[in-house]
């Protein structure tokens, strides 16, 4: 599952992050998106806007082409 399947409101724990480039990879590192850690689908924006997640207590907004390459159970 990817974090682009949550509906909103539900937590996942992000499992992969492998899918995507390396510098994107180091970019969601820097903002608190990593392997283990506790994400929470807050928005989706319609016709395929971003997505608004909550990780470590912050907002972060997300395109929805990033969101779909982070995997989570």
């Amino acid at each position: 599952m990817v974090l682009t399947d949550l509906p909103p409101g539900k937590r996942a724990t992000i499992t992969n992050l492998s899918i995507m480039s390396e510098l994107l990879k180091q970019r969601l590192i820097d903002m608190g998106i990593h392997e283990g850690e506790e994400v929470c689908v807050k928005c989706t924006m319609p016709f395929g806007g971003p997505v608004m997640v909550e990780v470590g207590g912050q907002c972060i907004c997300l395109r929805r082409k990033e969101a779909a390459c982070i995997g989570v159970e």
